[in-house]
């Protein structure tokens, strides 16, 4: 009697935690007011503050480079705003290359609440604000950065871009979870799945992906096995002791330039 008592009492806990999760599993995954990565630095070029409309207006920022006529799409992770990638856009504005970011729903002051369906309405309508200003497809290259990377996948697929540069992806969500959640069935709870190792096969553009063997929060393999799925050509920049935000070091910023060029 007790025995079965207690079976009772651990199974009713169960059953709590796993509705608890079920119900603030998106709390779990978007952080918009929270930055777990770099304080913010200052802007050393210009951009332009830009709204693009999504099912909400979203905040943009638009760096235009005269010199060039290749434009990078950033997608931002699962927490904090536009500012947090300052370090990052210092160094891309230095790549010779126009770029736009945007910040999804529910991030940065924007309306709305993030879903995977709704990011995905984020990134299209970015897309369709840079192809308004004639900027062509095969003249974007998308740039994703942990969750983004799924957006970016996503939009690549079935597209002609001219390039893709992935930064600490996993593979799906599902996977993602479950490594965090092993005692919860996530296959069939999680409402956001982003499933990018699925896409890539539909991704016909050059790829570039960058992952760091010290990565705490994405595990280094699922980087390799996304550079693993991918179609050629494919590139490379793996490093030994980088974490989850990759630090813009000498090699990785070689990386980038040297990719860049290979799509010229």
């Amino acid at each position: 009697m007790y025995l079965v008592t207690l079976i009772s009492i651990i199974l009713l806990i169960y059953i709590l935690v796993v509705v608890a999760i079920y119900f603030s599993q998106r709390k779990l995954l978007y952080h918009p007011s929270e930055n777990n990565y770099l304080e913010e630095n200052n802007l050393n070029h210009k951009i332009e503050k830009v709204f693009i409309n999504s099912d909400t207006e979203l905040v943009a920022w638009y760096h235009k480079n005269n010199n060039s006529n290749k434009t990078l799409l950033f997608f931002h992770g699962n927490a904090g705003k536009l500012d947090n990638r300052v370090y990052k856009l210092n160094e891309i504005s230095k790549l010779d290359i126009n770029y736009l970011i945007v910040a999804y729903r529910g991030f940065s002051g924007n309306k709305g609440k993030p879903t995977e369906k709704g990011l995905y309405k984020d990134a299209e309508a970015a897309k369709n604000w840079l192809n308004l200003k004639g900027i062509k497809d095969k003249n974007i290259i998308l740039y994703g950065e942990s969750l983004g990377t799924a957006i970016a996948v996503n939009l690549a697929k079935d597209n002609k871009f001219s390039g893709l540069i992935l930064e600490s992806p996993f593979t799906s969500m599902v996977s993602l979870a479950q490594m965090y959640y092993p005692y919860i069935p996530v296959k069939f709870l999680l409402k956001d799945k982003y499933e990018s190792v699925k896409k890539l096969h539909l991704v016909k553009c050059p790829i570039l992906i960058m992952h760091g063997k010290e990565d705490q929060i994405v595990p280094f393999k699922m980087g390799v096995k996304m550079f693993e799925s991918s179609n050629p050509p494919k590139y490379k920049y793996f490093n030994d002791s980088d974490d989850h935000m990759m630090d813009f070091n000498f090699e990785l910023k070689e990386s980038l330039k040297n990719f860049l060029k290979s799509l010229n």
